[in-house]
């Protein structure tokens, strides 16, 4: 495994500026960003389509480490709201010898509805009780300093 083979993970709700974010980063470090709404929105499927979007992160995180095992940079911009999902990233990709870093954006709700509202992507459109909500639950989720000190760097 080269030196340089890296995971980036982008953690944040709808709105957050995850793609903004990773393509920037895509940019500065050459990589392969992995947006499973891009890809979605490709196949002209419903942004809302659980079993789908699975399916799909599942295929994006094969071609991840891929990238990895060849000693490039994986930068997977799934959400990723959970703790738990977190880990099992950085976990297989460090088992790989791979670095792990991850972007957290941590933005207020309001923000967000307006983000949300003024991009008008969201199939079927979202309500701003939904967004409060998982704002809510991506708050009890923040990286603690044990989640943060399992990464090599924190964006």
């Amino acid at each position: 495994m080269s030196e340089t083979a890296c995971l980036v993970v982008v953690s944040g709700l709808p709105g957050s500026g995850k793609t903004t974010h990773a393509k920037r980063l895509q940019v500065e470090r050459p990589g392969v960003r992995f947006c499973p709404d891009e890809w979605m929105t490709a196949l002209g499927a419903n942004l809302w389509n659980g079993e789908l979007r699975a399916r799909v992160e599942g295929l994006q995180w094969a071609m991840a480490l891929d990238v990895l095992r060849a000693g490039g940079t994986a930068i997977v911009e799934w959400g990723t709201w959970s703790r738990d999902e977190r880990e099992c990233l950085r976990a297989e990709a460090a088992a790989l010898g791979a670095r792990t870093e991850l972007l957290f954006l941590d933005v207020p709700a309001d923000v967000l509805w307006a983000r949300i509202e003024e991009r008008g992507m969201e199939d079927p459109p979202m309500k701003h009780a939904d967004v409060v909500a998982m704002h809510e639950f991506i708050q009890s989720q923040r990286p603690d300093e044990a989640e943060r000190s399992a990464f090599d760097k924190v964006l």
